[in-house]
């Protein structure tokens, strides 16, 4: 409980929904002025409707529910505002960076409403709570809450920076992976993979707590299987279609159906062996002999034209046919051997600062927390 008075938005912010302006994109005239929406920057236009220092809360389409990414934002100086995000203006009393971070990850789960998709209408947000400790103090707290966050965006940082060098390095070692210019052999994934194939046609009856994981297209991202999305299953369902897609520890597996297609990770968690893919995910076991998991992975992050889908259909389909008779050079196994160790010791140091980033997020969170409720100042 907070030992400061609690206020609504509506008594401490000036709304300026109404100068709000939607623009089609086939209307929009490039320029510099950025146009955002719910979640940030969607584009950028010729011109601009506001210039102030404000803060934009997700009205539709926003990250309601996340604890991880953020429902408002700031913004500053010349920009143009959609109708997908509501324009707050704080008031004398409030600081701006304060009235930001009082509101990034709001509870709004009983003010939200919509069947199809969530809205936070202007009258539920005028509603929203926060606690209005004094001016200098709201200025602290923001000062705190701004020197952690660069921190945290410093290691981000420093994380992307890693995935950028190994991407470097594989062009310094082979060679752009499009034009071949060291001239190194060429075959078919189908020649190169022991097995290509896809995952289970249908659906598994859910069995919370069996231990076995039925992954999609939904847990690959970051080059990571993430499971605690993954559903678990009976095992019957899990027993009856493993043999096809016997995923192990070492295999690739790709997205190939819907808007994250070409999505790839390396199987290495110790939950590989209770894993059984969707349709929506290929799985490629590598030849050893020929051509190794960590290369293969980076001949797709390097080479988009690999899994790109020219396709009328609502949903893209990279289909395993067109798998098994792409093309993709073969440099020795030894060349191959020297880069999967560089990207193993890189692996190591970003899990270090990956760790270390984890810290800092909790951190932040409990620095928020202790702001919020009045325990640092």
């Amino acid at each position: 409980m907070s030992k400061w008075d609690l206020v609504q938005l509506g008594d401490v912010c000036v709304i300026l929904d109404n100068m709000r302006v939607p623009i089609t994109a086939s209307e929009r005239k490039k320029g510099i002025y950025p146009y955002y929406g719910a979640n940030g920057i969607q584009d950028y236009v010729d011109d601009f409707i506001f210039d102030d220092e404000l803060v934009l809360l997700a009205e539709d389409g926003g990250n309601f529910g996340s604890k991880d990414r953020p429902i408002a934002y700031r913004v500053s100086g010349k920009c143009w505002v959609n109708n997908h995000a509501h324009v707050l203006k704080p008031k004398s009393m409030l600081d701006v960076d304060y009235l930001c971070y009082s509101i990034m990850f709001y509870d709004v789960s009983k003010l939200i409403n919509g069947t199809t998709r969530a809205k936070l209408n202007q009258a539920a947000m005028r509603k929203m709570i926060i606690p209005l400790p004094p001016l200098p103090v709201q200025q602290k707290i923001a000062d705190v809450l701004d020197r952690a966050s660069v921190l945290i965006e410093k290691r981000k940082s420093q994380i992307a920076m890693l995935d950028l060098l190994v991407k470097s390095r594989f062009v310094e070692m082979f060679g752009d992976p499009v034009r071949n210019p060291m001239g190194w052999e060429v075959r078919a994934l189908g020649e190169l993979c022991n097995k290509i194939t896809d995952g289970k046609h249908g659906g598994c009856v859910v069995e919370v707590g069996s231990g076995f994981f039925f992954v999609g297209a939904r847990e690959i991202s970051n080059g990571e299987i993430h499971y605690e999305t993954a559903p678990e299953i009976t095992p019957k369902d899990f027993h009856e279609s493993y043999k096809r897609c016997n995923l192990e520890i070492g295999d690739l597996v790709i997205v190939n159906t819907g808007a994250t297609i070409g999505k790839n990770a390396m199987a290495k968690d110790l939950r590989t062996n209770n894993t059984l893919l969707q349709k929506s995910v290929a799985l490629l076991k590598a030849n050893k002999q020929l051509i190794l998991p960590i290369f293969l992975q980076y001949c797709y992050i390097t080479n988009p034209s690999m899994y790109r889908v020219e396709s009328a259909s609502a949903q893209p389909n990279l289909l395993l046919s067109k798998i098994r008779v792409t093309e993709i050079y073969v440099p020795p196994l030894h060349l191959q051997t020297q880069f999967s160790d560089f990207v193993r010791a890189v692996d190591k140091s970003k899990a270090e600062m990956q760790s270390e980033l984890e810290r800092l997020e909790l951190l932040y969170k409990s620095l928020m927390q202790k702001c919020f409720n009045g325990e640092m100042f």
